[in-house]
């Protein structure tokens, strides 16, 4: 299975800077065939991105989109609109959920229309700390990841990456993130794959990509790529630092065959 590096600029940059960017990551980026590369820049730069990147190094995803094809839905951007432009699309980010208002209704929606316009959706789930705190963290992944594939096709689901973000671990929703230790994501990624296993089968189970998205940086990316059941990083601010999203590239490609818990 491949290792994913999905850098979310979030709303940062604006489309000359993303393009100065992308331009030093992708002198700095390797190609290498079991290790994908993903930037998320903000709406306003796919199109300009789309033209500059080498898909070989460093593929595109978009942050958000409308579940519906085309219609009468002024200021929204559909898949079939951005399926020429990005590879992947983030799907039920905390932010989208806690700050914008997603429902679980409107993600399993998206999550179906990204893999029906030929997108892979990388599905976002995790718990707050007052869940955490008061022990909800098995009921709400569970929660949040079958409602999100509730409208998948059963073969369609090893298509769609899962990516575990505590949203504890998150900074930007009112309070300091807390740093997730890599035994807290070895059990939740354990659960998401039990989960999986008894809801579709051993082999989804296994052929499903799990990420990580909490806090990374450099410094402690190894010792969440080197968890069993983690196939790769979702990063937020250190995705805006050419040295530590290299680095952690780098990492990943290091320690891939090394899984040690």
């Amino acid at each position: 299975m491949k290792t994913y590096i999905i850098g979310n600029w979030k709303m940062n940059f604006t489309v000359g800077e993303s393009s100065l960017y992308l331009h030093k990551l992708l002198s700095k980026v390797r190609a290498y065939r079991d290790l994908e590369t993903v930037v998320a820049p903000s709406l306003v730069a796919l199109q300009t991105l789309s033209l500059q990147t080498d898909r070989r190094k460093i593929k595109l995803a978009c942050q958000n989109f409308f579940y519906k094809d085309f219609g009468s839905y002024t200021g929204e951007v559909s898949i079939s609109q951005l399926r020429s432009l990005v590879d992947y699309a983030i799907v039920g980010h905390s932010e989208r959920r806690y700050i914008f208002g997603e429902t679980d209704k409107d993600i399993k929606k998206k999550v179906a229309a990204a893999l029906r316009g030929g997108v892979t959706p990388i599905l976002c789930i995790g718990e707050t700390d007052s869940e955490r705190s008061f022990g909800e963290t098995v009921d709400v992944i569970r929660d949040q990841l079958l409602g999100g594939l509730s409208d998948v096709p059963k073969e369609d689901i090893s298509k769609v990456l899962i990516a575990y973000e505590p949203v504890w671990a998150i900074s930007g929703h009112g309070q300091p993130a807390r740093l997730a230790s890599p035994l807290d994501v070895a059990d939740v990624l354990k659960l998401v794959r039990n989960i999986l296993r008894e809801a579709f089968g051993s082999k989804i189970s296994e052929e499903t990509p799990l990420l990580f998205g909490g806090s990374v940086r450099s410094l402690n990316a190894e010792s969440y790529l080197s968890l069993r059941d983690c196939n790769g990083l979702l990063i937020g601010g250190a995705s805006l630092i050419a040295p530590e999203f290299t680095d952690i590239i780098e990492i990943a490609k290091r320690v891939k065959n090394d899984r040690v818990i």
